[in-house]
């Protein structure tokens, strides 16, 4: 009776505890559907299709349970782009340790009731929208060890009790926010604290000396703040620290000394502060592990310490715009070393006697310098001979106003990979080597204010990408070389201010996106072109001071002078001999109402050439300081620039084998793209922007608030990014077969008319979202096949936003710089700098063409009379349609070929709505995408019988999601 009472009793305590776990999971699937009803926007059905009543939780998506009680510990949604509000149930999950819902897209606030999870240990709601004051309650999870809030519009102090009811916490991330206040004078009491990143918030006060008692600091971030006062000298007694980063602050004062004696320290940033005094003369030899040292813009003065070259593994050392002095440390034991900028200081280089700049020589062993900058600094030395043999890995060098004599080296050749050569302002002498001619990457050539003689040589024709090329103020010679005419990505050319004796070469006026073209002061001779109205793009055109005759061609007559601006302060002397002029009576030229006869040209007066060269190179000079200080400003992360997943650079490294050519997929205008295996697995596609080429920092913050705005299945996708202050990179869904451009152009490829009608579909598909399913349009502004990537079910994801324009609320922009590819910009766009969503239309007209044509619009039978868009305008007038398309597309023998030819002629009439010359008389991508779909459907009809050899997509609706 004994056992069988004690059996009873077993059984019923154990029907009891089976009772309350089924309970307990209950109230945990409670809890996650009042999660789920809570989302409105699932776009890859997680939710909907994963999260079933009939199911356990433990086998749903992004849930993870205990084995023993079979509770909720985990709930990982993070990059699902999710939208909706968090469900206050949540704070129900009594066992969860582990709760990520970042990069998505949550708004509103956060319950007050996850303050009721005990037991959590890492939070991450970090990349969202939510707003309000951030919570007190936050300062009350016991557990907590990981807390992100970062890029969301959070407001507000820090909960002053934090460190005190969450003694565990080991990572606290705030970047992004509206955050405010001070930093808590008892955060010594986070006695596990590792990382402390409050980036991009608007915190003031002084930074407290208490944070020299978190002695298990690693990694203190406080860029882009308010914080005042000095730097505390009790920072050096954090024993462990690795990054210490002030970045644009108010901070002033000495740094303290002994903060160079951290060891451990690899990443020093204190630039854009009022730092004064000297650099300590240990500098460096406690510095072992120091990669990366930033001080530039500050009132730092006295010598640059040679211990600094201790530091073995820097990598980039940036001083620029300081007071430093003396003389130039031989850094050649920097064999790491990538980036050096010591520009706008006081440093002085000569060697006596021999007056060599010898620091340039010691370079020679760093092997792995990309950037070399010691602009406007009074070096006073000759340019060594060694010179040519720096680094191959070189892609800029600026040693422009320093006072530099000697000859150009012809071991400039050597370097292969460089992108900007800027030796402007110095005394350099003799001729531009022919080899010069090898650099053929290089797209900004800078010789302006030398001595330069001889002939300017054809080997610069060789530069393909040459961009700007600025030769004036030197003592050329000779003719201007007519083969510039054939480097078509030039938009600036200096020539002014030599002994230049030819007349212009015809083929300049074929330069149509020349912004740039200053030719005064020079012996030219001959007539203007007509052909002068050709450069639609021109902004500055200086040709006074030389021997033209003729007339002034008619599209440039000078027609009224203003009378704003500058011109109050010209005379009436500025202005005579151009009789074709009109204006205010005191420049004595007739009045505009008058009419008036064109005159020929005698000559523009001198003052007007002088003054408006003198202003022209001034301003040059101006902008390139300016460049330079908004390349230093925009190289860390700006708040449009969100991380979408935090991947690190040491992640990238290893994932792309340290960047090798192997896992190189392609160049673009503004860095390189790899293949990139993620330390989980994930295959990826990883974007480097080059952040020596201008444009680039601009272009990665223009991507990155694009791609974080919009969302379709067929735009790529971005996964996340990786940004620092010499790194910038965005990671994307890997797109297995390539480019569409490859497809279209390459011999092993090949795509039959329904893949080439998908791919147009798709593409079609994303300009309607973009046009017209967001908030505010998007116009792309690159509409081409490079940027039309391939994923391994061959759908089309459109990519390249970096120079994408978001509209807010407006119709057109004026772009002020022609940027789009040449053959797929629409007419306005070159000729007017007008950027609208119908400059996306008419790109979308030419692609098609090129898609079903086979011929791309820059193919040699084409020219500036007759281009791709006229070729398919004849066939169709001359019912030669068949004629025109690839004979492996459109073949007389097809039994569909009826069928087939209707179809490419509706195609091209249906490119042709897209590139009529008027903006506003195109069709829009709502338009051509239903007329598409209407096409492609039509064609299936009329081939359904032998539907099979076709890949067609099961649906061909709207694709927007």
């Amino acid at each position: 009776m004994g056992n069988f009472s004690l059996s009873f009793a077993l059984s019923i305590l154990l029907l009891h505890s089976f009772a309350l776990s089924l309970m307990n999971s209950s109230t945990d699937k409670h809890a996650l559907i009042s999660f789920k009803n809570s989302i409105t926007y699932d776009p890859y059905a997680i939710l909907s299709t994963s999260w079933s009543q009939n199911t356990s939780v433990c086998s749903w998506i992004g849930v993870s349970c205990g084995l023993k009680h079979r509770r909720v510990t985990a709930l990982n949604l993070s990059g699902y782009d999710l939208a909706g509000t968090v469900a206050p149930h949540l704070g129900n999950l009594s066992f969860l340790r582990y709760l990520d819902i970042s990069f998505n897209s949550f708004t509103g606030t956060l319950p007050s009731e996850l303050s009721k999870l005990r037991r959590l240990k890492v939070m991450n709601v970090g990349v969202n929208s939510y707003t309000g004051e951030i919570p007190t309650w936050l300062g009350s999870l016991p557990q907590l060890e990981e807390l992100y809030l970062n890029n969301n519009t959070f407001l507000g102090w820090l909960p002053s009790d934090m460190c005190n009811n969450t003694p565990n916490i080991k990572l606290l991330e705030l970047d992004f926010n509206g955050l405010e206040g001070h930093i808590p004078s008892n955060i010594w009491k986070c006695k596990h604290l590792e990382i402390l990143s409050l980036n991009f918030n608007t915190f003031s006060g002084k930074i407290p000396r208490a944070i020299g008692n978190t002695s298990m600091l690693r990694v203190l971030s406080l860029a882009y703040n308010n914080f005042t006062g000095e730097l505390p000298q009790e920072i050096s007694a954090l024993p462990i620290l690795e990054v210490l980063d002030v970045f644009k602050n108010l901070l002033y004062g000495s740094i303290p000394s002994s903060i160079y004696n951290i060891s451990t320290l690899t990443w020093l940033e204190i630039s854009n502060n009022e730092f004064s005094g000297t650099l300590p003369s240990h500098f460096g030899n406690s510095l072992l592990n120091l990669e990366v040292f930033l001080a530039a813009i500050n009132r730092l003065s006295g010598p640059i310490p040679t211990s600094i070259t201790n530091a073995s593994k820097l990598t980039t050392l940036d001083m620029h715009s300081n007071s430093f002095s003396g003389s130039i440390p031989y850094f050649g034991s920097l064999k790491l070393l990538r980036r050096l900028l010591l520009w706008g200081n006081n440093l002085s280089a000569a060697e006596f006697p021999s007056q060599e700049l010898t620091f340039l020589s010691s370079l020679t062993n760093c092997r792995n310098l990309q950037l070399l900058d010691v602009s406007f600094n009074p070096l006073n030395g000759i340019l060594p001979a060694s010179f040519g043999n720096l680094s191959s890995s070189l892609e800029r060098i600026d040693v422009s106003n320093c006072n530099i004599m000697g000859v150009i080296p012809s071991e400039i050749s050597n370097f292969s990979s460089l992108l900007l050569l800027d030796l402007a302002i110095n005394q350099l002498g003799g001729t531009i080597p022919p080899a010069i001619g090898k650099l053929n990457q290089l797209q900004g050539l800078y010789l302006t204010g030398n001595q330069l003689v001889g002939f300017i040589p054809n080997d610069l024709c060789q530069l393909n990408h040459l961009g700007e090329l600025f030769l004036s103020v030197n003592m050329f010679v000779g003719p201007i070389p007519e083969c510039l005419g054939d480097v078509k990505s030039l938009r600036v050319i200096s020539l002014s201010y030599n002994q230049l004796n030819s007349s212009i070469p015809p083929k300049f006026w074929t330069l149509t996106d020349l912004v740039i073209l200053s030719l005064s002061n020079n012996n030219l001779s001959g007539n203007l072109s007509s052909q002068l109205g050709n450069l639609k793009s021109i902004t500055i055109l200086l040709l006074s001071s030389n021997q033209f005759s003729g007339d002034i061609p008619s599209l440039i007559d000078e027609g009224e002078i203003p009378d704003g601006g500058r011109f109050r302060n010209f005379t009436a002397q500025s202005f005579s001999h151009n009789l074709a002029l009109c204006g205010l009576i005191t420049f004595q030229v007739p009045p505009c109402h008058e009419k008036h006869h064109r005159s020929w040209l005698k000559k523009v007066m001198v003052p007007l050439g002088v003054l408006a060269v003198i202003v022209l190179i001034v301003t040059l000079l101006l902008i390139r300081m300016s460049k330079k200080k908004r390349v230093t400003l925009s190289v860390d992360i700006s708040p449009s620039t969100a991380e979408f997943r935090r991947i690190s650079y040491i992640e990238l490294e290893r994932g792309t084998s340290s960047f090798s050519e192997t896992n190189l997929l392609g160049r673009g205008s503004f860095g390189s793209v790899y293949e990139a295996i993620l330390s989980d697995g994930l295959r990826v596609a990883v974007k480097v922007f080059n952040l020596d080429l201008q444009g680039a920092a601009k272009s990665f913050d223009a991507e990155t608030t694009i791609l974080s705005n919009i969302r379709h299945r067929n735009l790529v996708r971005v996964i996340g990014c990786c940004c620092n202050m010499e790194f910038k990179a965005i990671i994307l869904t890997y797109m297995p077969n390539g480019s569409l451009d490859k497809w279209l152009h390459s011999d092993m490829y090949g795509l039959d008319l329904i893949q080439r009608l998908k791919i147009a579909i798709d593409v079609a598909a994303a300009l309607e979202y973009l046009h017209h399913g967001h908030t505010f349009p998007v116009v792309h502004c690159d509409i081409k096949p490079s940027n039309v990537l391939l994923d391994q079910d061959m759908t089309a994801h459109l990519a390249d936003f970096g120079i994408s324009k978001l509209f807010d609320g407006e119709e057109t922009v004026i772009q002020t710089q022609t940027v789009a590819t040449i053959g797929y910009a629409a007419p306005e766009f070159g000729s007017e700098g007008k950027v609208s969503t119908n400059g996306d239309v008419f790109s979308f007209g030419i692609l098609m063409l090129e898609m079903f044509t086979g011929k791309n619009p820059t193919n040699d039978m084409f020219d500036e009379e007759r281009g791709i868009k006229e070729w398919v305008r004849e066939a169709l007038e001359q019912s030669a349609v068949a004629e025109i398309v690839p004979h492996a597309l459109l073949s007389i023998e097809d039994q569909h070929f009826s069928a087939m030819e209707q179809c490419f002629l509706s195609l091209f009439e249906l490119a042709m709505k897209c590139l009529v010359v008027s903006a506003e008389e195109r069709i829009n991508m709502i338009e051509a995408a239903a007329a598409l779909r209407k096409i492609c459907a039509t064609l299936v009809a009329g081939t359904e019988s032998h539907r099979p050899r076709y890949a067609f997509p099961v649906s061909i609706r709207n694709n927007r999601v």
